[in-house]
């Protein structure tokens, strides 16, 4: 399975001119470095990671359905 490389994230966070939320930077980071775009298979790897766990827990994200509508809602 993929797992997220952190020290990739930093450095695409530090390049990025607008501070938005880590948790949008990291969806971000995933459609740019990873050319992932499903919701299902980015939740997967965020389930796998412990950090990237505590984003969605805190979004109170609990499936690959929830990361969709999450997604969603930024885009409207």
């Amino acid at each position: 399975m993929l797992s997220i490389n952190w020290n990739e994230f930093k450095e695409y966070k530090e390049h990025r001119h607008n501070k938005d939320d880590n948790f949008i930077i990291l969806l971000d980071f995933m459609k740019s470095y990873y050319n992932m775009y499903s919701p299902a298979d980015i939740y997967e790897i965020f389930r796998e990671d412990e950090l990237a766990l505590m984003m969605l827990e805190k979004r109170e994200i609990t499936d690959a359905v929830g990361l969709e509508s999450y997604l969603f809602k930024l885009s409207v």
